[in-house]
């Protein structure tokens, strides 16, 4: 019985985090694209993102279903994509 309850990481109060052991303290990120493409994902994200006000702006002034701003949620999320890529140097 007292091999499943110190298998188990809650309930053993005495271990330590396996990160912290062995003077494994910091992160290392190595960005994996080269600071052009960076560039050409963040520029994306910010004109998508405004083509997408855009196209709010003109349902919104037409006044079109709400319903139908819902077909938005995939340009945000190509805007939001391109910009955290960039951001994130991934």
């Amino acid at each position: 019985m007292t091999s499943i309850v110190s298998s188990v990481y809650f309930l053993d109060l005495k271990r330590t985090d396996p990160s912290q052991e062995k003077g494994d303290t910091g992160e290392i990120c190595i960005a994996n694209i080269n600071p052009t493409e960076r560039k050409k994902r963040f520029r994306f994200g910010i004109q998508a993102f405004i083509l997408t006000l855009a196209v709010l702006g003109v349902m919104i002034a037409l006044d079109l279903n709400p319903l139908w701003r819902l077909t938005l949620l995939f340009l945000f999320w190509a805007s939001a994509s391109g910009y955290f890529q960039a951001r994130d140097k991934t």
